[in-house]
């Protein structure tokens, strides 16, 4: 009898482990890029187990190097507890004259709106751009 228990202690404790392997990473953030020139259209759904869904695509495998870069954006996005970040404040800024590139990023904390050309940008907006490029090409295999 306890060579039957054992085995079915063993099949619970083998249950449980596996169900413990199906649990989602959440997303990071959405990106959409639109712009003037060919290519510029680009969805990126980034999620913090360490891919990247391009323009809807399966998910791609980012580098952990990339992945550290998009948790810092993240986290330059939120801002800290006495200064909140462009997220909280749903930062949008226009445009202004020659733009090429719009993005839109939203993640848990809001959504923030900025062109290649905006006033004003804070450092993680440039950071997202480059992000952005290195992405598309590096892992979407995208020219842009």
């Amino acid at each position: 009898m306890s060579g039957r228990v054992a085995l079915a202690a063993g099949a619970v404790v083998a249950g449980l482990l596996l169900a413990g392997c199906g649990v989602a990473s959440p997303d990071l953030f959405v990106l959409h890029r639109s712009g003037s020139v060919p290519g510029a259209r680009l969805t990126l759904l980034v999620n913090d187990g360490g891919t990247v869904r391009c323009n809807g695509g399966p998910p791609k495998t980012i580098t952990s190097a990339q992945l550290i870069k998009a948790r810092g954006a993240v986290d330059d996005l939120k801002g800290k507890p006495d200064t909140p970040g462009p997220a909280t404040l749903a930062t949008q800024l226009p445009a202004r004259p020659n733009s090429i590139l719009r993005y839109v990023v939203r993640d848990e904390d809001g959504t923030v709106a900025f062109s290649d050309t905006s006033a004003h940008q804070p450092k993680v907006f440039f950071q997202l751009a480059a992000l952005t490029r290195e992405l598309a090409q590096k892992v979407c295999g995208l020219p842009r």
